[in-house]
């Protein structure tokens, strides 16, 4: 395999890739390889793997409270009129 040196990394960037391994559990390298592969869309990216966490920052996240009061509120349309289906 080969190796690949990257020079002039900014002190935000390497702190990021710092934090991503140590909450990975994984070394700073195999953590730069999972980001450099997953931003061209390569590697172990499977169909079934779960990304979700991906899109928190666009969609949101709702707390267990915001979520039972959301569904709390939308009760009502889980109830089928008959008079609807005429």
């Amino acid at each position: 395999m080969k190796s690949i040196s990257v020079h002039g990394v900014d002190k935000e960037t390497e702190k990021a890739i710092r934090e991503r391994a140590k909450a990975r559990g994984t070394s700073v390298n195999k953590a730069v390889k999972e980001l450099i592969a997953a931003s061209l869309g390569i590697g172990d990216r499977g169909k079934d793997k779960d990304n979700r966490d991906e899109f928190v920052d666009l969609c949101g996240v709702w707390t267990a409270e915001e979520a039972d009061l959301f569904l709390g509120g939308i009760a009502d349309l889980e109830t089928v009129d008959p008079k609807d289906w005429r």
